[in-house]
């Protein structure tokens, strides 16, 4: 039975401001610092801790009951856990579930992520709402030896996400081909044998399943680095151009990537779809603005308007910056928007298949209520062909 942690503690995890968190360790030992969020998906969690927009990032999982169905090699978004860190309410049970490979804190210790236990994941969870996103260092000592003031100086001296490009971080070497499709009982994963459209995805941080949604719309899915040029993407001959996922500063990433978008759309009138830092990508070619936010959304049940439809989705989304809906120039319309907070989550241009959205419509983990974005893009890519 999962239980808090009485004895010694063995992990602590220290805010900025000096308010110390103490509980039990799993995972790897050591220490380190990032910024802490807060998500409040109840399913998951392997693919939230190996989604690569989560870099430099620690996350507090609402939901107690972590690592009760394991891992398994098939439910990584990427090659490694990103986040640097988790923290959980329960020390994690032994995992029933008959897709369990691996129990979760066998996995953490393996791939290098420290984890603690036991802590009062409510009390967190409010001081972040309160505060803003904090700066903190988290350690685990099987002794329980730590040095207090050195994790608090840790923390203060964490340079925070502002300003940083993270994407390059996590962004693929090469370019490489996808074909992969989405999960389906009781083939689990096939491959797309029969592609219709030639996509070029820029990998700011790609979640494995953002790929398969695009090979399971009928693409032919060629992976590319996140500094590639537009004569890069051009060179493929695409039907149509990708914007992925990933971490940090938009306006940081910006500073390459959005020059290439700029000149796809100037030269080109190709069909572009982009999904969270790459929606950011888009706004900013498209001359808006992007600001941090207080701490930002993180979940699988946040509610979306589509505000030309009247529609509601429930959404999933993982993002601590957003764009500036008043910032937006004449021709790119905002299309869909946050219902928790009133933040934009989507625009497109008025004349052009050029759209983008803040919110995750691949769904791993989270409802799949958005999927359709991905048959938009292909039709989008249908109808240019018909026009040619």
């Amino acid at each position: 039975m999962a239980h808090q942690a009485t004895s010694k503690p063995t992990a602590c995890l220290a805010l900025a401001d000096g308010t110390l968190f103490f509980g039990t360790g799993f995972g790897a030992t050591g220490q380190t610092v990032a910024e802490l969020c807060f998500n409040t998906a109840m399913t998951g969690y392997q693919e939230i801790m190996t989604d690569p927009s989560y870099a430099g990032q620690i996350v507090t999982f609402t939901f107690p009951h972590i690592g009760n169905v394991g891992v398994n090699p098939d439910d990584d978004e990427t090659a490694d856990p990103v986040a640097a860190g988790m923290v959980v309410k329960w020390d994690p049970t032994e995992p029933s579930n008959w897709r369990s490979a691996e129990r979760l804190t066998d996995w953490l210790a393996r791939r290098g992520r420290i984890a603690i236990g036991g802590v009062d994941t409510r009390r967190l969870t409010r001081a972040i709402r309160q505060q803003g996103a904090p700066h903190v260092a988290l350690a685990h000592d099987p002794q329980g030896s730590f040095d207090i003031e050195v994790l608090v100086a840790a923390a203060r001296g964490f340079a925070g996400l502002e300003g940083m490009d993270l994407a390059k971080d996590v962004t693929c070497p090469q370019s490489y081909r996808w074909d992969e499709m989405r999960w389906a009982w009781p083939d689990g994963y096939r491959r797309q044998e029969a592609p219709v459209h030639k996509v070029v995805a820029l990998d700011y941080g790609a979640k494995r399943n953002i790929l398969r949604c695009l090979a399971s719309a009928g693409c032919d899915v060629t992976v590319l680095p996140a500094t590639a040029t537009a004569a890069e993407v051009l060179a493929h001959e695409p039907d149509g151009v990708f914007l992925s996922n990933g971490p940090g500063d938009p306006a940081a990433t910006g500073t390459y990537a959005v020059p290439m978008i700029k000149e796809i759309l100037e030269t080109t009138d190709l069909p572009i779809f982009g999904i969270c830092l790459g929606h950011q990508m888009l706004a900013l070619a498209l001359g808006g603005k992007t600001i941090k936010m207080n701490h930002g959304h993180h979940g699988a049940n946040h509610p979306v308007k589509d505000l030309e439809t009247g529609k509601v989705e429930i959404t999933s989304m993982n993002h601590g910056f957003a764009v500036d809906a008043q910032s937006l120039p004449a021709g790119v319309v905002e299309t869909h928007r946050s219902l928790f907070d009133g933040s934009n989550c989507g625009i497109r241009m008025s004349d052009r298949p050029v759209y983008s959205v803040q919110y995750h419509p691949e769904a791993s983990p989270g409802p799949q209520d958005s999927f359709y974005l991905f048959e938009r893009f292909a039709a989008a890519m249908a109808d240019r062909k018909v026009r040619a």
